[in-house]
């Protein structure tokens, strides 16, 4: 293939902003804030689930309190008004005294037995809700670490994109008037290896960084200035200039 020598240079110019560019977009998908925000979003993913979990412990126990507490008001309430008719003569018959006497003690010791279950539920109720306290606080810190991430995040790509804008902005002029032979082949090169054209520079390929040996650089020496040269390694376009060291 032949192209003239100004138009070989120019492709450095070319193969330099899509370098940038690709440099940039490594950039983005690489944010120092991703694997953190990555990390954080899984947690708190899981710790949604935990909630969730631990929720339902705290309303299960929570219902089964209130059932405790009115098993207990029950009792109670049942115990005062047999006190009460008691207390006021209404029971005047020797064995129904009797009775209701051996039925206060067994509701005493019902009350015994339901109070301690019922502080049972409290204290099982008091430690889910711990923990669903601290899950909750743990869940407010992960989303206000994410705000912040997301924030930078955001930023860095949005100045990102700028820059990106600008050296697609600058590679318009860079290829107008490019043959287009030339363009094709630096394109089909540039899609294999990322860099489709590099500079010839003390006798060493500024793509692969292969020093030629002294065949290959009397081969280059004596083709035409309008020849296009690719390095015998990484097959990439050689751009001889007069740091080329032939």
């Amino acid at each position: 293939m032949k192209a003239d020598p100004s138009h070989q240079l120019k492709l450095l110019d070319v193969a330099e902003l899509d370098a940038r560019a690709a440099q940039l977009r490594h950039q983005r998908a690489h944010l120092p804030e991703l694997a953190e925000i990555s990390a954080l979003e899984a947690e708190r993913t899981e710790l949604t689930d935990q909630v969730r979990d631990a929720r339902i412990v705290v309303d299960d126990l929570t219902a089964e309190q209130a059932k405790a507490d009115r098993e207990v008001e029950q009792v109670r309430a049942r115990r005062e008004r047999d006190r009460t008719r008691m207390d006021s003569g209404q029971i005047t018959n020797p064995k129904d005294l009797e009775r209701m006497q051996h039925e206060l003690v067994s509701l005493e010791r019902r009350i015994g037995t339901l109070e301690d279950a019922e502080l049972e539920v409290m204290e099982r109720l008091e430690e889910a809700q711990q923990v669903l306290d601290g899950l909750a606080i743990r869940a407010d810190d992960i989303d206000a670490r994410l705000a912040e991430l997301v924030a930078a995040r955001d930023e860095r790509r949005a100045a990102i994109d700028t820059t990106l804008q600008e050296v697609a902005g600058a590679r318009g002029p860079a290829v107008e008037g490019m043959p287009a032979d030339l363009m094709g082949l630096y394109e089909r090169l540039r899609e294999q290896k990322g860099i489709g054209a590099a500079l010839l520079r003390a006798r060493q390929c500024g793509g692969c960084n292969m020093t030629l040996d002294a065949s290959e650089l009397a081969r280059i020496r004596s083709a035409d200035a309008d020849e296009v040269i690719r390095c015998e390694e990484c097959q990439r376009i050689l751009v001889r200039t007069d740091e080329s060291g032939l």
